[in-house]
């Protein structure tokens, strides 16, 4: 028997008809608001949760344990799970009491019974200065009002909606929050902003503190920079859900400070965006290649590409839903390949072989310039 809430549902929820989203993944179809009407997204229980091509078109791998029918809560596939050392993982204490954790404080699983609202959990690391990126893979089927990624403050009431149905990550002016419809959220205001995503889809979230941006991929493929102005402020990684018996998993955690070295290897992803493996075909000494590996490997490890493209964003996100820059999305405009090799200097002879240095004619060096390649180290110096 469900639990009864507030007589009046807040802004930006909806109240289900009576049996909606209880304990079923696959024989009802679940009405969609009049907002997402609007918006022309199509969201239904049954093509989220059992329909092969919703669930694996989305999917980061065609893992056959992905295919519906299966128990959601058993284990699922590891494709994409290489890591085994997190920084933060999900909350014990900051957390609805409908989630319950499991893999060591990884996994969140969501109304294992049925559901009768809206809830959460958020990190247990507040997320400062440096550049945060994290993963995370939906190991359920995923479906109902909302499933959300994203970001918030401390001030982000987790138990606000536990007794309605609604999108809770970005329903303030203190989170924001990306569902799986493919809708962006903050401020109560919703865009479509992105592809939809399902079952097996990873999601990634990259912090950048420096630039204040906020940016988020699928499947390792940027989808575009959500907000930005992010600057002197400290957030908590959230996710939360509608979904009966749904769940949610961390599989990467990375933090790297924002200094040349990182600008470094986001220039080079940047000029290399086809390349699959970027630090091989870099050529490093191994010692080299294991310390970028370690340290930032997850930058080289992202792709340019986004698989579909982004539609317009609302007017207090960024101007940009084209394909990310770079793996450091920046405000800033960045150089062409070409146009980086336009202005490189050219060396004369007695730079490349010292012995003709006595007979060199060559003009005297001109007044230092800044290079075309220096917008974000300057920028870093000027903080």
């Amino acid at each position: 028997m469900l639990l009864s809430g507030p007589t009046h549902p807040a802004p930006g929820c909806t109240r289900p008809e009576p049996g909606q989203e209880v304990d079923s993944l696959s024989t009802a179809q679940l009405p969609v608001t009049q907002e997402w009407e609007e918006q022309e997204v199509q969201v239904s229980e049954l093509e989220s949760s059992s329909s092969p091509d919703a669930v694996m078109r989305e999917s980061f791998c065609q893992c056959v344990v992905q295919a519906p029918g299966l128990d959601p809560m058993a284990p699922g596939c590891l494709c994409g799970e290489e890591d085994d050392e997190f920084e933060w993982v999900w909350e014990e204490t900051s957390k609805s009491t409908e989630v319950s954790l499991s893999c060591e404080g990884r996994k969140a699983s969501f109304h294992a019974d049925y559901s009768c609202g809206t809830v959460a959990i958020r990190g247990t690391k507040a997320l400062a200065e440096g550049q945060h990126f994290w993963e995370i893979k939906m190991t359920s089927p995923v479906y109902g009002t909302d499933m959300m990624v994203g970001i918030g403050t401390s001030e982000v009431n987790l138990d606000k909606f536990k007794y309605s149905f609604c999108s809770l990550l970005g329903n303030d002016e203190d989170s924001w929050g990306l569902s799986y419809t493919g809708l962006l959220q903050h401020g109560g205001t919703k865009e479509k902003f992105s592809p939809r995503f399902g079952q097996g889809s990873i999601i990634g979230v990259h912090l950048d503190t420096w630039h204040g941006t906020l940016t988020f991929y699928k499947n390792r493929r940027c989808i575009g920079v959500a907000t930005t102005r992010l600057q002197n402020k400290s957030f908590y990684p959230m996710v939360c859900s509608t979904a009966a018996k749904s769940s949610m998993k961390v599989i990467r955690v990375r933090y790297t400070p924002t200094s040349l070295q990182y600008f470094c290897c986001a220039r080079i992803r940047r000029l290399l965006p086809c390349c699959p493996d970027v630090l091989r075909n870099l050529d490093l000494p191994p010692g080299l290649f294991r310390l970028l590996q370690s340290r930032l490997g997850w930058v080289f490890n992202l792709h340019q590409g986004s698989p579909q493209p982004s539609p317009s964003p609302m007017s207090t996100l960024s101007a940009s839903t084209s394909p990310c820059p770079s793996p450091c999305p920046s405000p800033y405009p960045s150089p062409s390949p070409s146009l980086v090799q336009d202005t490189l200097p050219s060396l004369c002879a007695c730079q490349v072989y010292p012995q003709t240095r006595g007979t060199c004619v060559c003009p005297p060096t001109p007044p230092a310039q800044r290079s075309s390649c220096s917008s974000e180290p300057e920028d870093y110096q000027s903080k």
